[in-house]
């Protein structure tokens, strides 16, 4: 499936993406690849597959839900390096 500018500009509207000219026609060749692997997937046989519901062998132990000792936000924030407004201030992490 070939991705055309139009549907690459909404997608990229969409997403939050800026990007030029090159970079766009680079994306539209990536995007549409990824496409053209997905319709090579439908055409594996998957009838007699059963469906995989869980990656893992683990299995969850539950537990009850039991109410423990809580620090107050006081305790909380009496090691912070930073604080304001009873909250922790930590530094921005991006621009």
């Amino acid at each position: 499936m070939k991705i055309d500018q139009a549907s690459l500009q909404k997608i990229a509207h969409l997403a939050r993406l800026n990007f030029d000219a090159q970079a766009a026609e680079k994306m539209s060749k990536n995007l549409s690849q990824v496409l053209e692997w997905v319709e090579q997937l439908q055409e594996v046989p998957t009838d007699n597959v059963a469906p995989l519901t869980n990656m893992s062998s683990e299995i969850n132990s539950f537990r009850e839900d039991e109410v423990g000792v809580q620090l107050t936000q006081e305790q909380a924030l009496r090691n912070a390096p930073k604080q304001e407004n009873g909250f922790f201030t930590v530094p921005k992490v991006m621009e």
